[in-house]
């Protein structure tokens, strides 16, 4: 999946007063877009040397040890020798490194969190960052704001050597996915799992059982993988406002996406390779 990036580190703590290091990597966003070159399949990115402004370099996290900053400006033109890149087509237009592939996702979900956050929800005042953690203060009503992270489930429901495979409505994807959706407030991960699969595809589930967890940060999601049994009948009735296919597929007709950065790929393979826990 996208964050096994092993031998490489992704360090996220955060470090109040880190001075900033022009040889740090520099991620610089518009409108959902990066600003990187996409070099022989590979993506690269700036150091921050490399593209002088006033702007802030906020200090997000260390990669490999090496120091990654955010640039505060909105920048209307990419830097020189440099192009925007949709943040949702890093992983179609390169194929690696994984581990700057990673990072940039990652610093596009704080770069959004600190985006939307340059006023106070409370009292409307403008907010600045914290001097000892990673949030932002309210000066005016003391309020903190930390970064947020939204969970969701994927789900992989069985009958026997069929697995329910999706795709998903109004989306350009032309490969399979599995059932998923966000958890309600008071909602645990596991009533989730029973009345997505109920909305979605029209089935009730048993014997919901947890696999593996990924975070996803391009929707500031952290997934949670599940595996279930339909409880009952097999007969599909698929939500067409979320879904444009519902169909159950064979062990041996599972074809996997075009690369291994997402948890509903890998559940999906270990199906159709019999390893799915049971």
């Amino acid at each position: 999946m996208i964050q096994d990036i092993f031998p490489h580190v992704l360090r996220n703590e955060f470090i109040p007063g880190r001075a900033v290091k022009g040889d740090g990597l520099l991620f610089l966003f518009r409108d959902g877009s990066l600003a990187c070159a996409i070099e022989d399949g590979a993506v690269r990115l700036p150091r921050v040397s490399d593209v002088p402004s006033e702007a802030e370099r906020r200090y997000l996290f260390a990669l490999d040890g090496a120091p990654c900053y955010l640039g505060m400006e909105e920048a209307a033109d990419a830097p020189q020798g440099l192009e925007w890149v949709r943040v949702r087509e890093l992983r179609r237009v390169a194929a690696g490194p994984r581990e700057i592939i990673f990072a940039a996702w990652t610093a596009f979900q704080l770069y959004n969190w600190y985006r939307d956050n340059r006023y106070c929800g409370r009292c409307g005042a403008l907010t600045q960052p914290a001097p000892d953690e990673r949030a932002m203060e309210c000066p005016a009503c003391k309020r903190r704001i930390y970064p947020r992270i939204i969970p969701a489930v994927i789900v992989g429901v069985t009958h026997g050597d069929e697995i329910l495979m999706t795709k998903y409505s109004g989306r350009d994807i032309p490969y399979y996915a599995l059932v998923a959706g966000f958890t309600e407030i008071g909602e645990t991960l596991e009533q989730t799992v029973a009345r997505e699969v109920m909305e979605e595809a029209g089935l009730r589930v048993k014997n919901i059982r947890y696999y593996k967890s990924q975070p996803w940060a391009i929707v500031d999601d952290l997934l949670a993988g599940f595996y279930c049994d339909v409880d009952g009948s097999t007969e599909i009735h698929m939500d067409a406002r979320e879904l444009k296919e519902a169909v159950w597929v064979r062990r041996e007709d599972v074809v996997g996406q075009p690369n291994d950065f997402s948890l509903t790929n890998e559940m999906m393979l270990l199906f159709r390779d019999g390893k799915e826990p049971r």
